[in-house]
């Protein structure tokens, strides 16, 4: 091979003779980007006084620090969307999701979209807030979830496999929805830890410390070849104003 050519998906491009100075990442034509953003905090989990449920899942509101959060993360998607314009907002079917991208949208003037498949993990037994009491109280059953690094240890849990398979595969129709753009998705943390693991082939359980309302991204690449690459994970700089 030529020292002024290299190689590409269409054959070979010249070299600039001067060099190739490091620059920093800059999504290439075609990609298609996605921040997952994990939801604001959430109202505290109660002994005896379980969450409110929806299609069987705890639906907390916002606690008033999740609020807060959520301004602050408005306020930094904001700027984001400004230098370079998101497409489209995703939100899942659980409240907490809809409150965290509530700032953005006021701003944005963006419509959330509801997919389903990326709701939270199903708890099973520890639905409601439960898992957080459990978890609290040095509950074996929650040791032994993070030391199989499955959420069905926990009785009438959902397996993992159904259970990241679902991300992903929601994931994909977005992508495949809005190819080459740029989207937001408010989530939940387990969700993030299913999506990235599956990116970054790692551990099942090696991404489920994303904080509340951090940003991490993950872009599609079509140069040279078809593939997710993880961008960033657990980014809160906005909560640090």
């Amino acid at each position: 091979m030529s020292e002024n050519t290299v190689p590409g998906d269409s054959g070979r491009r010249t070299v600039d003779p001067d060099g190739i100075p490091q620059k920093p990442f800059e999504a290439p034509d075609g990609s298609t980007t996605v921040l997952l953003v994990r939801h604001g905090a959430t109202q505290p989990a109660r002994v005896g006084k379980p969450f409110p449920a929806k299609d069987g899942h705890g639906d907390p509101d916002l606690a008033p620090e999740g609020h807060v959060q959520a301004t602050q993360l408005g306020r930094r998607l904001s700027t984001e969307h400004s230098a370079k314009p998101f497409e489209a907002l995703y939100v899942t079917s659980l409240i907490r999701t809809h409150q965290t991208a509530t700032p953005f949208v006021a701003v944005s003037g963006l419509t959330p979209r509801v997919e389903p498949g990326l709701r939270e993990v199903h708890l099973g037994d520890y639905e409601g807030g439960l898992l957080r009491i459990k978890g609290a109280e040095g509950d074996p059953t929650v040791a032994e979830v993070y030391r199989q690094e499955r959420w069905d240890v926990i009785p009438g849990a959902e397996p993992w496999d159904e259970f990241q398979g679902r991300c992903v595969e929601a994931v994909e129709r977005i992508r495949l929805e809005h190819a080459g753009g740029r989207v937001i998705a408010v989530v939940h943390g387990g969700v993030i830890a299913a999506v990235l693991s599956h990116v970054a082939q790692s551990r099942r359980f090696a991404f489920v410390s994303a904080d509340n309302t951090s940003v991490s991204e993950i872009v599609y690449l079509k140069d040279p070849v078809d593939r997710w690459i993880l961008r960033r994970f657990n980014d809160t700089t906005h909560l640090a104003t």
